[in-house]
């Protein structure tokens, strides 16, 4: 890698000659590890032009360095660290107090670090039983027709329009198979000005919470929830009442009397994956037209019906533009694409589009392009069969593990999706088991961040199944099932 000589500056308060001042710039950047051993140093031509000194400068200050080994010449290669150069120190200097600490108590005028969350070790693949939400095999993943779609959204025919800044809209090809296409399949009928483009559902869920509420306004949540749904009603300091979930997921006649907004997961509820049955949602869709609350509906892995045919969206049975739908691509392609959408009536979208305009304007112009054109050539469509397939074989070996084991199902009332809601005896701590599971290279997801109570239940746990192979479950399970009889003998 070579060295911008862009990014090479002398300090002004350095002191000594012109060439002494970038023997000093260089050596210090060696040190700091800014330059790491084997990059290329900028050539004395382009050193001179940035620094503004005479060529003979920089080349007695290049000779210098080599000669106490921090350069090496390769010929008319030209200069690179060296491979011997002098590391960095592995102390730290005593640090200087400032003049004036920055009180931070006071400095800060919100807070939003801290919040309760789902954590992952970042070399979670590199564990050999990874029983984890939300992440993806990329063994299933369709690389080469993606790579192919992403060649061609760079396209000359596309180049122009990518590189223009879309403001408010979105890309009109990927609206288009959404409202044509995805929407349709869930009986949704929209147009392209009732649909809006997210990074993710997560973003997607944020945005609605922030046109919706205000801290005078009251909203209904599933207990146990999604945390980053949690954390994102937060937010709007609203008013906030936890619904217990059961067998058949939010139960409507327990949602308070004086309401704004219910947020639901209606076909795979977070995290214990349960569907909501048919009549349960005419009730819930009925209740909101007597009662004037609005339903975000977080259509949670409906791809993933592969037990049973998906029953209708909750939007699909909206009648009055009660309901907001929040879509996502992030599970069903991988997370890392962050792309959702939002549908709901045109006066909410309105106001949604307006507010991701002032943060981030719109998801990026070629991710948008290369999902519409991977979701309309068929790609999609044959990824999710494939996901569908893979999926249904290892909730089944799952399945027969969990049964081997005398391991017990919380959430079995479940029409697919990608994970199990499980439950361990009452006095075994989840987090701690998940932390003695981690030597056994298994990782389980704690439930307790996922309860909306301030003494949540600990004993509660979730396993995923969607980047782990069929095979490696049986002695995954094992594992568990062993940690769990120690912790309760």
């Amino acid at each position: 890698m070579a060295i911008p000589a862009e990014t090479l500056f002398l300090d002004p308060r350095m002191e000594g000659t012109l060439q002494q001042q970038i023997q000093q710039m260089v050596a210090q950047g060696i040190l700091s590890g800014r330059f790491q051993p084997g990059e290329k140093m900028p050539s004395s031509r382009k050193l001179t032009q940035q620094l503004g000194v005479s060529r003979i400068t920089v080349t007695l200050a290049y000779t210098e360095l080599m000669a106490d080994d921090y350069l090496t010449s390769r010929g008319r290669s030209g200069y690179y660290v060296s491979e011997n150069a002098p590391r960095t120190p592995q102390f730290e200097p005593p640090k200087q107090a400032p003049s004036r600490a920055v009180d931070w108590n006071r400095a800060l005028g919100q807070r939003f670090a801290g919040a309760p969350s789902l954590r992952r070790p970042e070399n979670w693949r590199e564990y050999r039983y990874p029983f984890i939400y939300g992440q993806t095999d990329p063994t299933l993943f369709d690389h080469q027709n993606w790579r192919l779609c992403a060649v061609k959204a760079l396209g000359q025919r596309d180049f122009e329009a990518l590189t223009a800044d879309y403001y408010e809209r979105d890309d009109p090809q990927l609206i288009e198979f959404i409202a044509r296409h995805t929407l349709p399949r869930r009986g949704i009928l929209a147009r392209p000005e009732e649909i809006l483009v997210t990074m993710g559902a997560q973003n997607a869920l944020w945005l609605a919470a922030q046109v919706l509420l205000n801290q005078r306004r009251t909203v209904a949540m599933e207990n146990p929830c999604y945390p980053g749904l949690r954390n994102a009603l937060a937010q709007t300091r609203c008013i906030t009442h936890p619904v217990d979930i059961d067998a058949d997921g939010l139960p409507p006649e327990a949602l308070p009397e004086d309401l704004d907004v219910v947020f639901a997961t209606p076909s795979h509820h977070c995290p214990t994956a349960v569907t909501m049955p048919l009549e349960r949602r005419q009730k819930l869709i009925d209740m909101a037209s007597e009662r004037d609350f609005m339903i975000v509906e977080d259509d949670y892995e409906f791809e993933m019906s592969f037990l049973k045919a998906p029953s209708p969206a909750l939007k699909s049975m909206d009648r009055d533009g009660r309901v907001i739908y929040v879509g996502s691509f992030s599970k069903s392609l991988f997370p890392g694409l962050r792309l959702g959408y939002l549908v709901g009536a045109e006066p909410f979208i309105r106001e949604a589009r307006a507010l991701r305009a002032a943060i981030l304007r719109h998801p990026p112009g070629h991710i948008q392009r290369t999902a519409a054109y991977f979701l309309s050539l068929g790609h999609y469509d044959s990824l999710i069969r494939r996901m569908g397939r893979a999926y249904h074989e290892r909730r089944t070996v799952m399945e027969e593990a969990i049964r081997t084991h005398g391991l017990k199902i919380a959430g079995a009332n479940a029409f697919g999706g990608s994970s199990f809601w499980m439950e361990a005896p009452e006095g075994v701590d989840t987090g701690v088991l998940a932390r003695n599971l981690r030597a056994e290279s298994v990782l389980i997801e704690p439930g307790s961040p996922m309860f909306l109570q301030d003494n949540p239940p600990g004993h509660f746990y979730r396993l995923g199944y969607s980047s782990i192979a069929a095979s490696r479950i049986p002695e995954g399970i094992a594992r568990i099932a062993r940690a769990i009889e120690q912790s309760t003998s």
